[in-house]
């Protein structure tokens, strides 16, 4: 073997032990994908601390309008397709959530967040633009990784008895589809939240979502209890630290799944 052969062979050496020692957390394996869906609470509606904007998530990337990871900051619904005005996405679930899980399973987590506010459980099922829009953002992001989660946070506009009453059913049938066009298994499972519990028109909703596992393979729920208000008991809206203890609920939640396998 001639010296310029030796030295070449020596130098990538160097170069493959340089990215394997140097960054322990390396993407060569691939993200951990969740999808994070849903109306205003997922969006994130949380006081953001001028910090929040500028400091990344270790370990945590967000698919962005490019539909590439980049480093997630918040708002974490920023890339969002279907979002309402820039300023009014603040603090999600996704935050502490993927914080938690990124310590607790020392993988490289990308978080597709695409919710909206207001939005009724009808405008998203099969076939309506913000199904269309998870399934596409959710596949670009399955080419840089797998989905190991789908969170949803949604119900204030469909707590009504009469809407409550038929939930379970149409949710099934939107998560069944979802799993489908993602191209993914019962396997992957699907996380529901709780609405805020000082609100009486919550009750019968939560009450509905403790049973989501009878209508959902695969499927679970999260509970809201302590998780305060942002302005006041009118306000459906969790604040800024309610939105962190759901966020890591949500990532206890999925690392009992997981502990489970």
């Amino acid at each position: 073997m001639t010296h310029n052969l030796i030295h070449s062979v020596f130098m990538l050496f160097l170069v493959a032990c340089c990215a394997t020692s140097c960054n322990p957390r390396s993407t060569n394996h691939g993200y951990d994908v969740y999808l994070l869906i849903g109306q205003s609470n997922m969006a994130g509606r949380g006081t953001m601390l001028e910090s929040d904007t500028t400091e990344a998530f270790p370990g945590v990337y967000l698919l962005n309008d490019d539909d590439k990871p980049t480093p997630a900051r918040n708002p974490l619904n920023q890339y969002s397709t279907i979002r309402k005005n820039i300023k009014m996405q603040q603090i999600c679930p996704g935050t502490a959530f993927s914080q938690t899980l990124a310590q607790h399973t020392h993988r490289d987590i990308l978080l597709v967040v695409n919710a909206k506010g207001g939005t009724a459980l009808n405008e998203w099922m099969p076939g309506t633009k913000f199904f269309n829009e998870a399934v596409r953002r959710g596949k670009e992001a399955m080419k840089f990784g797998t989905l190991k989660g789908i969170l949803w946070h949604q119900g204030c506009a469909d707590s009504s008895p009469a809407k409550t009453a038929t939930y379970l059913e149409r949710l099934s049938t939107m998560v069944d589809s979802l799993r489908t066009n993602l191209g993914v298994t019962d396997e992957v499972p699907f996380i529901a939240g709780e609405l805020a519990h000082w609100r009486c028109s919550s009750v019968t909703f939560n009450d509905s979502i403790h049973h989501i596992d009878r209508y959902i393979p695969n499927s679970s729920w999260v509970s809201a209890e302590g998780c305060t208000w942002l302005k006041d008991s009118i306000d459906p809206h969790f604040s800024r630290e309610g939105q962190l203890l759901l966020g890591r609920r949500y990532a206890e939640k999925l690392l009992e799944h997981f502990s489970a396998q």
